[in-house]
C-alpha cells in the first residue's frame, strides 16, 4: 500500500524520489519503495525525512514510533515552562520576533504587551515579511460575543475590546505589506499561540485571570514529536474561520 502522506508532503515541497535519496544517502530505488509499498525507513532515514518534509513521524509513518516512545519525543518539546506570561524573558521574545525566517504566526484576543513591549515592532514584522517570512496576526473580533464574554470573566468589562482597537493601530499600519495577513477571529481562545519557525510560546488561558498571569510553554519542534503540531494546528484552524481585517473595516 502507497505512504500517501510521504507522496503528498513531497509534492508539497515539489520534491523527487532522487532529492530525498540525497538528503538520507540512500539510492532513489530505496526512496521509491518508502513511498511506493510503504517501507518504513530507517530511524535516522526517518529524521532527516521529516526534518526535510517539515513533517512528524509520527504522521509520515503511523506505525514506526510505539506510543511511548512517541510521547517522550513530545515531552522534549518542551523546552521549559514558565509560571506567568509576564516572566518571559524580553530577550527571547525578541530573538524569536527578529531570527525568524519562514513564519510568525500570532493568535490572541489583544496581545497588546507585544507593541507595548517592542515599540518597533512593526517595523521588525514588515522587515521579516520582506525577507520571506510568512506573518499572520489573528486578534479577537471586538464586536464578537466571545471577547465580551472573555472581558466578563476576568471582570474586567469591555476593557479587551478597548485593547484589540488600541492594538488595531498599530498592525493596521502593516495592513498591505506583501507577505503579512491580518483577520480578526470569533473563538473561545483555550490559549494564546506565538508561533516562530520552529519555536513557539504557547499561553494557556485561565478562567477569572488576565493571560498575562497564567503559565507559558516554551515549545521547540522536533520531527517525532507531536505537542509543537498540535498548537500549529489549532492556529490553522481558526485561521480558515477567520475574517480578513480588511472586510471588517470595510464594514464599518
Amino acid at each position: 500500500m502507497p505512504n500517501e502522506r510521504l507522496r503528498d508532503a513531497m509534492h508539497r515541497k515539489r520534491l523527487t524520489p532522487g532529492d530525498l535519496a540525497v538528503v538520507t544517502g540512500v539510492d532513489p530505488k530505496t526512496v521509491e519503495r518508502w513511498i511506493t509499498r510503504d517501507r518504513i525507513p530507517y530511524p535516522r532515514h526517518r529524521y532527516a525525512l521529516a526534518a526535510h518534509l517539515g513533517e512528524t513521524q509520527t504522521y509520515l509513518w503511523p506505525d514506526a514510533l510505539l506510543p511511548g516512545r512517541a510521547a517522550e519525543v513530545s515531552e522534549s518539546e518542551l523546552i521549559q515552562i514558565y509560571s506567568r506570561r509576564v516572566a518571559v524573558p524580553v530577550e527571547l521574545w525578541r530573538r524569536l520576533l527578529t531570527t525568524a525566517g519562514q513564519q510568525i504566526s500570532i493568535l490572541v484576543y489583544a496581545g497588546l504587551f507585544l507593541p507595548e513591549q517592542h515599540p518597533n515592532l512593526v517595523a521588525i514584522l514588515r522587515e521579516r515579511a520582506e525577507s520571506g517570512a510568512r506573518v499572520r496576526i489573528l486578534l479577537g473580533d471586538p464586536d464578537s460575543p466571545e471577547v465580551a464574554q472573555r472581558g466578563a470573566d476576568e471582570g474586567i468589562g469591555d476593557a479587551i475590546s478597548a485593547k484589540i482597537r488600541n492594538v488595531l493601530a498599530w498592525y493596521g499600519k502593516l495592513d498591505g505589506v506583501e507577505g503579512v495577513s491580518l483577520g480578526l477571529h470569533r473563538t473561545t481562545l483555550y490559549n494564546s499561540i506565538y508561533q516562530f519557525d520552529d519555536e513557539m510560546l504557547v499561553n494557556p488561558h485561565v478562567f477569572g485571570f488576565p493571560a498575562a498571569h497564567a503559565p507559558t510553554l516554551h515549545l521547540r519542534r522536533l520531527a517525532g514529536g507531536d505537542l509543537f503540531n498540535l498548537y500549529a494546528d489549532s492556529f490553522d484552524r481558526i485561521w480558515s474561520t477567520a475574517r480578513p481585517l480588511r472586510e471588517h473595516r470595510e464594514a464599518l
